[in-house]
């Protein structure tokens, strides 16, 4: 993993600009520190801080072809690189060293801009055509690695993390407040937005071109639906074993120490046992808990380390409130709330003292419908065909508006959720399964003048594309797609990155292999779910190897204990910092929301660990943004270029 940044304009690069891009490798560092690499031209300047996995000795980069007339940043892995090279080779292409990366400018030189289409890996990348004067930048199909730029009447700045961009001056810092709504609603926010007007990301499976100050968009992955296998379950399961041992096989060619992460869940059990059938010696793994038994899985990691035979650690998160939030805020660049990121930040950390590359079981959820609400979903689904649509919405809503849902309740009897989504249409309905706060919650979030300047926006208009665009005929694949595409991409995978990159380790995961997940794709339904079970032919595949204990357990999730947490180590932090501070949030918040969800959660009329959470962070956040801010240039900000239509 790396990180890489850059300016591409129409014309000269300043002499501050070419600076600039010295301070965002800086900025990057962490990504990528055993190696910084710059290529410069007239209208180029190219950086990379590198991390080395693969041929650490030779890898150096930007790299280019024979002539230099192509050049290449790359960040992540490309696990077909060894076949791709020999395929070039015999084609007449040189190659000065035995870096994955190398095989880009050469492939490039083939194909063009369909070289994306020959990779396997996890990638985000920067190439520049000097004979054409065109720039391509381009993002994994699942959208394992982050690329972040800034367009406008002149240049094209690109980095992987957003904070590299700011350091470019120009670029404006105006908030986007439907970024804020989205944030709210999602606790993330979704791409190709981000929470800046002039910055976007380019989407998982999506790549850019840049030629005289033009830039274009193109879709160059998706899932398509092909139809359900006819196979009965223990041959779904014999492939989808091989399937993933293949992914776990291609993801353990690394030049630097290995090892794998390991809860108490199948998807992560899973991988570890593929993991074995291919290593030399035992495999390192490791398990992050905590000290409240209820979120804790270390014992269940144990016992799977045990019949696996690895060599496993485990350790426990304890949170520093302030080390925590601040330090989180610095490494996700914009608001970002999946609490989650506080103990894969902590486990990173670990991690990175006994190996430089991990593999997780991350994805397997969305492929292969792993997640509690999917049941919920389908039963919800049945009763929207059964009950005619005007009957439904009258009388589904009045039930959800007038039934008790306080969180004391046992959660069987919080049915005021369950009426809600049966009141909307399937897409909306889904929507309001994986918000963690309903959008008319979130825009009064919002102070009052900057809620009217957005009045109309509803951010599950995020899901209902990503839904409306599955071209599968069934309920549960179109929910399935719009996670891949929304909560995977924008929300799990930017904690695992993030979190991992801040201590320069790389995170590999098998379940993420676009054949797996097309794989996964075409297994019917009916075998997604199973009774109260979820991915009930991954547990078959995997049952005799890890055992029946292990592959027959509840998900439960990398849950955190957030209520505890502001009941505790977290208290002082939002009374003294959010309450009794001040700093830019507070322009952005309803001025009584802080304080009423707080006082709520502590006189225990509601627990709001969660909400209390994103305003937390979106505080935090705001602090660091007051620091990017004096990074801007005093100068008037460009015009911004049309930026593509997602």
């Amino acid at each position: 993993m790396c990180g890489i940044a850059g300016i591409i304009a129409t014309d000269r690069i300043s002499d501050s600009e070419r600076r600039a891009v010295d301070h965002m490798l800086d900025r990057l560092r962490h990504r990528g520190p055993d190696d910084l690499g710059r290529h410069d031209e007239d209208r180029v300047a190219l950086g990379h801080a590198r991390l080395s996995v693969i041929d650490p000795e030779r890898g150096h980069q930007p790299l280019s072809n024979e002539s230099g007339s192509v050049w290449v940043s790359v960040n992540g892995e490309i696990y077909n690189f060894r076949e791709l090279g020999e395929e070039l080779r015999g084609r007449g292409h040189r190659f000065r060293s035995g870096t994955d990366a190398e095989c880009l400018p050469h492939l490039y030189e083939e194909s063009g801009e369909a070289c994306v289409e020959s990779l396997d890996g996890m990638f985000a990348f920067a190439l520049w055509d000097a004979r054409s004067r065109t720039a391509l930048l381009a993002r994994d199909r699942l959208g394992v690695k982050p690329l972040y730029y800034h367009v406008d009447d002149r240049r094209l700045v690109f980095a992987s993390e957003l904070k590299g961009i700011l350091c470019v001056p120009g670029v404006s810092t105006e908030i986007d407040p439907t970024a804020l709504v989205d944030y709210f609603t999602f606790g993330f926010i979704p791409a190709p937005k981000t929470i800046f007007k002039a910055v976007r990301k380019v989407p998982a499976g999506h790549f850019l071109t840049y030629r005289n100050g033009r830039l274009k968009a193109r879709r160059y992955w998706d899932l398509q639906f092909r139809g359900w296998t006819e196979q009965p379950m223990e041959a779904v399961a014999d492939e989808l074993r091989h399937q993933l041992a293949e992914a776990t096989r291609r993801r353990l060619v690394s030049d630097v120490p290995l090892g794998a992460f390991l809860s108490g869940g199948v998807d992560s059990t899973a991988v570890v046992a593929a993991m074995t059938q291919f290593a030399g010696g035992r495999v390192r793994t490791l398990t992050c808990g905590f000290q409240e038994d209820r979120f804790d899985e270390r014992r269940y990691a144990r016992e799977t380390a045990e019949r696996l035979g690895t060599n496993h650690v485990d350790c426990i998160a304890r949170p520093d409130a302030n080390e925590t939030i601040d330090t989180l805020a610095w490494h996700f660049d914009e608001p970002f709330a999946d609490p989650c990121a506080a103990p894969m930040y902590h486990l990173s950390r670990q991690g990175r003292k006994r190996f430089t590359v991990a593999l997780s079981g991350d994805g397997g959820d969305e492929s292969l419908a792993g997640y509690r609400r999917y049941r919920f979903d389908r039963n919800e689904d049945r009763v929207r065909r059964m009950v005619p649509s005007l009957v439904r919405r009258g009388l589904f809503d009045t039930l959800a508006r007038f039934y008790p849902n306080r969180p004391w309740m046992p959660r069987a009897l919080r049915a005021a959720s369950t009426f809600r989504n049966l009141a909307v249409d399937a897409a909306t309905g889904h929507g309001l399964s994986v918000a963690t706060m309903e959008p008319g919650e979130a825009i009064r979030m919002l102070h009052p003048d900057l809620a009217a300047s957005i009045a109309g926006y509803d951010p599950l208009d995020h899901v209902r594309d990503h839904y409306n665009r599955c071209d599968a005929p069934d309920h549960l694949s179109k929910c399935q797609y719009a996670d891949i595409r929304l909560g995977l991409a924008d929300g799990i995978l930017t904690k695992v990155d993030r979190a991992s990159m801040a201590h320069g380790l790389e995170v590999r995961s098998p379940m993420l292999d676009h054949r797996f997940v097309e794989f996964a794709w075409t297994i019917p339904p009916r075998l997604r779910i199973q009774g109260s079970h979820g991915k009930p032919v991954l547990r078959r595949a995997f049952q005799h190897q890890i055992g029946a204990r292990a592959a027959q357990r509840p998900k439960s999730g990398f849950d955190v204990p957030l209520d505890a947490w502001f009941d505790g180590p977290l208290r002082t932090r939002y009374q003294d910092a959010v309450l009794h501070a001040d700093n830019d949030s507070h322009d952005w918040l309803a001025a009584e929301m802080p304080e009423r969800i707080w006082r709520d959660h502590i006189g225990g009329r509601s627990r709001n660990g969660v909400t209390l959470w994103k305003i937390a962070m979106l505080d935090a956040w705001a602090r660091r943004f007051a620091g990017f801010r004096k990074i801007e240039s005093h100068s008037p900000p460009r015009k911004p270029a049309c930026t593509p239509a997602w």
